[in-house]
């Protein structure tokens, strides 16, 4: 909870699901902090880091809006993968859930929760044969061993090829991009495979993916820690589903999720900023030489504000009334007269349904003022607090022989919404 406290002394002078069992699983981590340099840019940054083919090639990462990470599952063959097999259940085939997911994650402070989007964006491992390449296809090479030529430099459709390509006489690594949709990825060979045929980057028992977010709208959340977990299912007809042939080491990937919000509420008042004189428009000059009663007594303060999240306003008074707003007080005659205060707030803030805030009243009930959302991140722009006593009040002051009405009025900016 950010809460800024403005207190002013207003005077008138001669007037804020656990991982399945066994399961794989990791963690992926984002943060959003308000930037200066990019106001408008109302993104989370993905700090989790790059691991494989992201961490190798950031740039066509970053361009597809795609991450890598690796985990420790591997595949083996329960069986020989026959040449030109029918299905493509009995080869080297990947469905991965590359439709957008929805899960919730809920403020680990407040309970408050907000929906993101996954989806698996890519998928890749080494293959490692039972015995060399050039055994197996009497002579040939890797691209001779599958129908379309090499799994480096041909991936099956619909997923696309990326040209990350290494091999060995036994082995070679790949890595696709899965497009958006239900599709089947597979790769048919074009001679017997013995087992055991594996899955296995590197032979470090990883298999790598990539993953896309869609995180919600981080000005439209509170301060504080948000957690979440999604389960992906894995084996024949789940979620990573490799066929009848190819069995995973594990049933289940866990990915838990935590956004950071870190929001910025800040008020800056310039040098006496906290000391209110209200007067006549154009001074008390008209009064004392010319014995013009002024028709109100005002003053406008600015003040400089920084805003990412949302916030509400509210009022406390030294002197209360029954006016829903505060009192100046008088203390040789014991005369009291309300103070109306308002605010207006800068470009980019607007209120619950999406109006702008010019001279909108303060009040002790806190009506009006329960929530000012940013559309941007708000930096040090200006914003005016008004406080004025009307008329009939001023004629009051003057029929007196009072001096100084004085008062304390506390304004609350409060990020607890």
């Amino acid at each position: 909870m950010r809460r800024w406290v403005m207190a002013l002394w207003a005077v008138v002078w001669g007037l804020a699901p656990m991982p399945a069992a066994n399961a794989a699983s990791l963690d992926i981590t984002a943060v959003f902090a308000p930037d200066s340099a990019n106001p408008h840019r109302n993104e989370f940054k993905n700090t989790t880091g790059n691991r494989a083919f992201c961490g190798t090639f950031p740039a066509y990462c970053e361009r597809l809006g795609i991450h890598s990470l690796s985990v420790p599952i591997t595949f083996r063959s329960n069986a020989p993968i026959l040449a030109n097999h029918e299905s493509p259940r009995q080869g080297a085939m990947f469905k991965v859930p590359s439709n957008w997911r929805t899960l919730q994650v809920t403020n680990t402070e407040t309970g408050e929760t907000s929906s993101l989007e996954v989806r698996i964006a890519g998928i890749g491992s080494t293959y490692i044969l039972p015995k060399l390449v050039s055994e197996i296809t009497e002579g040939g090479n890797h691209a001779s061993l599958w129908v379309g030529g090499s799994w480096g430099w041909a991936a099956p459709s619909p997923c696309i090829y990326t040209g990350w390509n290494s091999y060995s006489g036994r082995g070679q690594n790949f890595f696709w991009i899965t497009p958006e949709g239900d599709y089947t990825c597979a790769k048919k060979a074009r001679f017997d495979i013995p087992q055991a045929f594996d899955y296995n980057y590197a032979g470090a028992g990883q298999l790598l993916f990539a993953y896309a977010l869609r995180t919600p709208n981080p000005l439209q959340m509170s301060t504080g820690n948000y957690v979440g977990s999604l389960t992906y299912s894995i084996g024949p007809g789940q979620d990573f589903d490799m066929g009848d042939v190819m069995v995973a080491n594990d049933s289940a990937l866990t990915l838990n999720f935590n956004l950071e919000v870190q929001h910025t509420l800040k008020i800056e008042v310039p040098p006496g900023g906290n000391r209110v004189e209200l007067i006549p428009q154009g001074g008390w000059q008209a009064w004392l030489s010319q014995g013009r009663k002024p028709t109100r007594l005002f003053r406008d303060q600015t003040f400089h504000l920084y805003a990412s999240s949302r916030f509400k306003m509210a009022l406390e008074c030294q002197y209360g009334a029954n006016a829903n707003t505060c009192m100046l007080w008088e203390p040789n005659v014991g005369h009291a007269v309300p103070v109306n205060i308002s605010v207006s707030l800068p470009h980019g803030l607007t209120d619950a349904e999406g109006q702008t805030v010019s001279r909108r009243p303060l009040r002790l009930d806190g009506i009006g003022t329960e929530l000012f959302q940013p559309g941007f991140y708000v930096e040090r722009k200006p914003a005016t607090l008004h406080f004025e006593i009307a008329r009939e009040h001023v004629e009051e002051m003057l029929g007196t022989s009072s001096r100084t009405y004085a008062g304390n009025v506390t304004v609350i900016w409060d990020s607890e919404v």
